[in-house]
């Protein structure tokens, strides 16, 4: 986890600790309230952790009036 910028760390560690147990679904703004950044904050790192993490596989999900990440374990 060298590369990441600290807010990344934090993103990727809440959501491999909340995937633990398999798959789940977060938008952006449960994200950022369990970890105290904005929903752009978050929102704006989930594409770019998608295509640089290892420790999660992050998937963009659907897109009603937020988009929903499918989140796993790698």
């Amino acid at each position: 986890m060298t590369d990441y910028t600290e807010e990344e760390k934090r993103i990727v560690a809440y959501l491999r600790d909340s995937v633990a147990r398999g798959e789940r679904y977060f938008r952006a703004k449960t994200i950022a309230d369990a970890i105290g950044l904005s929903s752009k904050q978050v929102g704006v790192r989930l594409p770019q952790l998608a295509e640089k993490s290892d420790d999660v596989d992050i998937e963009k999900w659907s897109r009603a009036r937020s988009t929903t990440w499918r989140v796993t374990p790698e």
